[in-house]
């Protein structure tokens, strides 16, 4: 007896609910062709992950439950094809308040235009940046459900998500009758993320002794990516087929049946480099933020060091040389080889340069002020309104020609508070946002050694990458001017922000007590600029974000 099951691993948009429903029937009807009869979408895959307040709009369940029932009907005709939907659903949203009603993080399976089955998700994820117990009631009950033609048929048990990385479900599923385990997923990318997802479902394997199949979400949403990555597993825990990342990808999985026993055949993605992983993150998060918000295109401020550097390649592979311009805005204080630079990478890349020089707008804001500031010497407000003048620029770009503004700032800079309002924290996309500036140094080296999308070998002047970094706000300025070295202040970083490590235990790993009580003071003053900056994609296990909630007015101090 043979099953083939299709592991649609689509992207979706939220809130396209007529969209998202024509991408999985037609998803589905290209697998019934190739002799699928079971096709599985990831998670909520009606309304898209996440879909945040819009599941307290009682309007926006009933669409959601018109939606599936739109998918059932358009699929009727298919014999034996049984289709797995996400979606959002419970009781009668007409009638009961938002106050009181119960919603469920729900999946449905479709056969011959009715729906056999419900089930609804028991685990939900409350940390990082989910907030599902905010929405969703948890469900209770396993689902097992027979999918295959006659003779062939394969009782799979229905997880979402979060309910694998706990036994019980599991465990409920198999007691159930359950032969294989089907999860659908949305699960957010880091670093290291997708080893992690298959070393948990290998723990389900183990402990349940079945099969399982994950099916996993792909594209971008706001300042989460999902890298599909979608994997099979064998009942003893052996790796037996996975989608390739970050693109849409209909894995066929094809289930012999003898017995007991379920022997799987499906391809096998490579595995690959973690930079590179990381990388396509990034191309994913830019592409599907502009295109899905219908932007024509974007433009950032290339100043010829590292950050904005990076960013342009990033946009230029994400987005194609076309849609992306580049604009120089030299001041008193920028070195030659920074023109010189910005120039090279643009013509590298191939993508629109101009230079707008901000000496006199500069000028102009220092005589404006010349009265004011008597008897003062210049300091950091000087600096800052360098950063001003060109983000007013680049925002009145923005705004005649329709272009979002891309801002280059790093995690480092996040973090300790070295941005500037309303300057360079600009604009609505913060590409490198969760790139501590370590990483950034090693992004570059690693797109200069590659060049995934075509768009231009070598990119990034080696210049670029090997000068002291700098902000060019004074004279002979060097960012370690007042901040530790990179590798300290990234580590300290790390070891604070993300992994919540005192203070003296930072110190007691070897750091300076003096830098780990500079940086870590000047994490916890900058939260007012952090909350004003514009949101970036988040590659790290807790990012600037969702991730990071704390207040503003906050006189503690560890």
């Amino acid at each position: 007896m043979t099953l083939t099951v299709c592991v649609a691993q689509l992207n979706f948009v939220v809130g396209d609910l007529a969209g998202n429903a024509q991408k999985i029937i037609d998803t589905a009807r290209a697998a019934y062709d190739q002799g699928a009869r079971l096709v599985l979408t990831p998670e909520l895959s009606i309304c898209g992950y996440a879909a945040e307040d819009l599941f307290l709009r009682p309007a926006f369940i009933h669409a959601c439950d018109d939606a599936v029932k739109t998918v059932a009907a358009s699929l009727a005709d298919l014999k034996d094809l049984s289709v797995v939907v996400g979606h959002p659903t419970g009781g009668d949203n007409r009638t009961r308040s938002v106050a009181v009603q119960s919603r469920f993080n729900a999946a449905s399976v479709l056969c011959e235009g009715a729906v056999v089955a419900t089930y609804a998700k028991r685990e939900l994820p409350n940390y990082q940046v989910f907030d599902e117990r905010r929405y969703f009631t948890p469900g209770t009950q396993a689902c097992v459900f027979e999918a295959g033609p006659a003779g062939a048929r394969v009782r799979v048990g229905l997880l979402i998500c979060e309910d694998a990385w706990f036994d019980a479900p599991a465990q409920d599923a198999k007691a159930a009758g359950a032969q294989v385990l089907a999860v659908i997923n949305a699960s957010p990318f880091h670093m290291g993320k997708g080893h992690e997802r298959e070393h948990t479902m290998r723990q389900r394997v183990a402990a349940t002794g079945l099969p399982l199949i994950y099916a996993h979400l792909v594209g971008g949403q706001d300042e989460v990516v999902f890298e599909g990555r979608s994997f099979v597993l064998d009942a003893a825990g052996q790796l037996a087929g996975r989608a390739p990342g970050f693109i849409e990808n209909s894995l066929l999985v094809r289930m012999d049946s003898a017995g007991a026993a379920i022997k799987i055949e499906a391809s096998i993605a490579p595995e690959r480099s973690a930079e590179h992983d990381l990388w396509d993150a990034l191309v994913l998060g830019v592409r599907d933020y502009v295109q899905k918000n219908r932007f024509p295109g974007v433009l950032l401020g290339l100043s010829g060091g590292i950050d904005s550097a990076l960013v342009l390649a990033i946009a230029v592979d994400a987005l194609g040389a076309d849609k992306v311009r580049a604009v120089m805005m030299p001041s008193p204080y920028t070195a030659d080889i920074s023109w010189i630079d910005a120039r090279d990478m643009a013509q590298r890349l191939g993508v629109r340069y101009d230079e707008i020089s901000i000496l006199a707008h500069f000028e102009a804001f220092k005589n404006s002020l010349a009265a004011e500031f008597a008897g003062r010497a210049e300091d950091t407000t000087e600096e800052n309104i360098q950063a001003r003048v060109r983000g007013t620029l680049l925002m009145a770009l923005s705004n005649k020609f329709g272009s979002m503004v891309l801002t280059t700032g790093n995690k480092s800079e996040m973090a300790t508070g070295y941005c500037t309002l309303y300057g360079d924290m600009a604009g609505g996309f913060a590409v490198i946002k969760d790139l501590a500036k370590t990483l950034v140094f090693k992004m570059a080296h690693w797109r200069n050694a590659h060049d995934p999308y075509g768009t231009g070998a070598n990119p990034i002047p080696e210049r670029i990458i090997t000068r002291p970094p700098s902000a060019e706000l004074r004279p002979d300025q060097t960012d370690q001017d007042s901040l530790p070295p990179y590798e300290v202040l990234d580590a300290i970083i790390d070891r604070y922000m993300e992994n919540d490590q005192s203070i003296e235990t930072i110190v007691a790993a070897g750091y300076p007590r003096a830098d780990v009580e500079k940086v870590t003071r000047l994490i916890q003053i900058n939260e007012y600029k952090r909350r004003q900056a514009p949101i970036g994609i988040r590659v790290t296990h807790r990012s600037f974000g969702k991730d990071w909630r704390y207040p503003i007015t906050n006189r503690f101090r560890a």
